[in-house]
């Protein structure tokens, strides 16, 4: 495998930034269903992923973060991929995850000595807009970011600019999103390059009560990621300084007082490369420009590929286990890979 590597490398470098673009748009309503069908069982396959380095498969640690273990993942069912957002359950087993076309996935990682070794109980379902149609059948769609909080999920759309709140404690995947008050200027996002991160800070953290959002590339006059504070119908404006050519892909609350966000970044030479930065809730404020030391950047000489999602959970020991996950963009050329790191040095 490392041999083929370059190939490898060089072939996704060289499609990288056409697939990203691309990949949503060749997605035809003419053949969404108006109602929704049932929720669908699903085989995922895994394939392990035991070393993250390709030049060094010993190595563990990588900056704040040491690799735990990793799987490849496939599968048979049509709509299964273009994963571009992820939530942990607590017990670091089960997850929920949404792809970007409007589908809901829920699993189970199967753990061997406390690495991922497999994948069970899988099941999709598309997501539902107000009136019981599905999302995409509305033309609500690119799905690319998820929060949860108080047993309620927030979804963010980039193609219409919205994030809708479905009730999942109520109704599980048979909730219906809705839209909730977002600012005027949300129009005013650059196409495609929008709600990629959501994040709802828990009870006792900085901002409880709040929810974050950090746009992926639509950049002030500074140059830096427009990013706001919902809190009901009220609405607060920051920025979140943009660095090094990456721009982000999703976000996750650290407890109890830290923001992960996950970033990717693509040039002709090195390709595609990730970098997780950690920032400070205390510094979010009103106004105010943000940023925050890196614990992880990576580039196609690891493991990675179109890095989308984070999550987090703790384990029985106490450590913080941060899981990523790749979208494959339905791409022959690409994986949906999912990585696990435990945090060090907390």
């Amino acid at each position: 495998m490392i041999a083929a590597w370059p190939r490898r490398r060089w072939l996704i470098a060289g499609i990288a930034v056409a697939a990203l673009l691309a990949a949503v748009g060749s997605y035809s309503l003419a053949g969404s269903p108006r109602t929704s069908p049932a929720l669908t069982r699903i085989t995922v396959r895994a394939t392990p992923i035991p070393s993250f380095d390709n030049r060094d498969p010993s190595r563990v640690r990588f900056g704040e973060m040491e690799f735990r273990g990793g799987l490849a993942l496939t599968s048979d069912y049509e709509p299964f991929g273009g994963i571009s957002a992820l939530h942990m359950e607590p017990d670091g087993s089960h997850f929920l995850a949404l792809s970007d076309k409007g589908s809901w996935l829920r699993t189970r990682i199967v753990y061997e000595n406390g690495k991922p070794a497999g994948i069970a109980d899988a099941e999709m379902a598309p997501m539902l807009a107000p009136d019981g149609r599905l999302l995409a059948a509305r033309g609500w769609y690119d799905t690319e970011s998820l929060a949860e909080a108080d047993g309620a999920l927030y979804v963010g759309i980039e193609w219409v600019e919205k994030i809708v709140r479905f009730d999942y404690a109520r109704d599980g995947l048979g909730a219906r999103g809705q839209p909730i008050e977002v600012p005027a200027d949300f129009k005013t996002f650059t196409y495609n390059k929008s709600l990629e991160c959501l994040a709802a800070p828990p009870k006792g953290s900085p901002l409880a009560g709040t929810l974050i959002v950090v746009t992926e590339h639509s950049l002030d006059a500074q140059g830096n990621h427009r990013s706001y504070l919902l809190n009901g119908g009220q609405a607060a404006r920051f920025s979140v300084k943009r660095s090094g050519g990456f721009d982000v892909s999703d976000c996750a609350i650290l407890p109890p007082a830290d923001l992960l966000l996950l970033e990717r970044s693509y040039s002709p030479v090195r390709g595609v490369a990730m970098r997780i930065r950690r920032i400070p809730l205390g510094l979010i404020k009103p106004g105010a420009l943000v940023d925050g030391a890196p614990l992880i950047e990576a580039d196609l000489a690891y493991q990675i590929d179109n890095m989308e999602g984070i999550g987090l959970h703790r384990n029985a020991t106490g450590e913080t286990i941060v899981t990523l996950i790749s979208d494959d963009n339905f791409s022959v050329l690409q994986r949906n890979l999912l990585l696990q790191f435990a945090l060090v040095g907390e």
